[in-house]
Parts: C-alpha cells; sequence; structure tokens
C-alpha cells in the first residue's frame, strides 16, 4: 500500500471496459510504478488514445475502474479531477502551442497562474526548460518557424513547467525524421532520469519503445494481448503480435537498403 493508504502503482486499470458504437477497451488491466515508463502500442484505432483519455478524466469507463496518482478517479467530479491534473500532465501528438506566441511565451503560459514565483522568477524558470530540452535558442521564435520535432520538444518544456509527477506523450514521434525522433527519444529517457518522472508513451515506433519503455502493453481491437517487460515482448506467442513486430523488422531491412 501506498502512504495514503492507496495502491502502489502511480497509475492502474482494473478491468475497464469502455463502449462507443463498439467496444474500445475491453476489460484492460495494466499498471505503471512511479518512475517507470509503459508504451502503450498496437494498431490505429485499437484503444491507445482512449486509454490516455481515462487517464486524464476527459472519459469515465463503462466499468472497472482507474487509478491515477494512487487515487481512484473512476467517478470523480470535474473539480477534483483538476486537483488530479496538476500531477499529471500530457503532451498532445499536435504539440497544442498557441501561434500567436512565441516559444517563450508558450512556456511562460503554463506558468501564468503560478504563485510561487515573480515575473523574473518565470523567465528563469522559462529559459531553464528551454535549456532542458536544447531549445533556448529558439525562445523568441512562433511555432510556425519550427518543424514538428522541435514544436513537440517545446510542447514538453510547457508541460514540465507545471512540475508534474506524471507524463503522458500521444504519439511524439509521428510526422518528424528519424533524427529529431531519436533526439526526442533522448530526452525522454533524460527527463525520466533527471526527474524520476512516471510516463505512458502511446506510439507505433518500437525504437522508441525499446528506448525509452520498463513495459509495454500491446492492445488489439481493445483487448491487452500482451502486457509486461520491454525485453519479453519478443517471446510472446500471439500471433498479431508476431505480425506487428515481423513487419517492424521489415520496415528496418527497407531503411537499411535505402542507405546502402
Amino acid at each position: 500500500m501506498a502512504a495514503n493508504g492507496s495502491l502502489t502503482h502511480y497509475i492502474e486499470f482494473k478491468n475497464v471496459y469502455k463502449e462507443f458504437d463498439r467496444p474500445v477497451l475491453n476489460d484492460v488491466s495494466f499498471y505503471v510504478d512511479t518512475g517507470k515508463t509503459l508504451a502503450i502500442i498496437g494498431r490505429s484505432g485499437v484503444g491507445k488514445s482512449v486509454s490516455l483519455g481515462h487517464i486524464m478524466g476527459f472519459l469515465k469507463p463503462d466499468s472497472g475502474q482507474v487509478f491515477v496518482a494512487h487515487t481512484d478517479i473512476t467517478n470523480m467530479s470535474e473539480a477534483e479531477l483538476r486537483k488530479i491534473r496538476k500531477k499529471v500532465t500530457m503532451v498532445f501528438q499536435s504539440g497544442a502551442l498557441f501561434d500567436s506566441l512565441t516559444v517563450g511565451e508558450n512556456v511562460l503560459f503554463s506558468l501564468e497562474l503560478r504563485e510561487d514565483y515573480d515575473y523574473q522568477n518565470k523567465e528563469d524558470v522559462v529559459d531553464g526548460l528551454l535549456a532542458m530540452v536544447d531549445l533556448l535558442h529558439v525562445r523568441d521564435l512562433f511555432p510556425t518557424d519550427l518543424s514538428t520535432g522541435y514544436k513537440r520538444a517545446v510542447a514538453i518544456a510547457r508541460a514540465l513547467a507545471a512540475q508534474p509527477e506524471c507524463v503522458l506523450y500521444d504519439e511524439p514521434t509521428t510526422m518528424v525524421d528519424p533524427i529529431m525522433s531519436d533526439d526526442l527519444g533522448n530526452l525522454m529517457l533524460r527527463l525520466k532520469r533527471q526527474l524520476g518522472l512516471t510516463s505512458i508513451v502511446v506510439t507505433h515506433d518500437l525504437d522508441l519503445m525499446r528506448k525509452v519503455a520498463d513495459s509495454v502493453m500491446f492492445l488489439y481491437k481493445g483487448e491487452a494481448i500482451y502486457f509486461g517487460p520491454v525485453s519479453e515482448l519478443e517471446k510472446c506467442e500471439h500471433p498479431h503480435v508476431k505480425q506487428f513486430l515481423a513487419m517492424d523488422r521489415v520496415e528496418i531491412v527497407g531503411k537499411i537498403e535505402d542507405v546502402m
């Protein structure tokens, strides 16, 4: 048990079921411990982003329980969820930056409601956060001046401004070139090690999964057909996992042949 009497796991799904026009999550159970990273993988439309929506409290399960920050949030009110969202933040695939604000102003936006900093302290924090993600040199640029990868890194800096305990990443390397994808993976790993962040990464990128994740959940048609250590995924005998991994190996061979 945790110190507050709740579950030990920082995030946990217990037999979560969610249906829209069809079952999207079907009896899904998994957990993430403090300071660890879980990757959620699988094809499009299998419930990966829906899982993140439940963690943030944007969605509620039809049945089952969702625990976040050692707390049962399943039936929480919006006011109660706002307290949880101060501990858990999300980096959206789009970056969700304000195009009318500079990079520095985008990061500053997350600090505006905080009373523990005066103006100069906030400016120093912005500089520190941008330096942490190696983007201090683009402080005065606008999001439209940046590549997709840089926008994602700025979004991560803005998320960190809230001093979260946990970060949820939604497809952080989608539509990003291989070099920037590797850079983002290195950044996520560095933040995990330096700040002790708990994190969940929804991704199709198995290279990213292998780099940053401790455990992985494979979703197929809303069911968790594998949940366990990343190192054991290759041993999974489920045909859809084997097919997914085989397709990834084909893509790797194709990339090598393109270089040669």
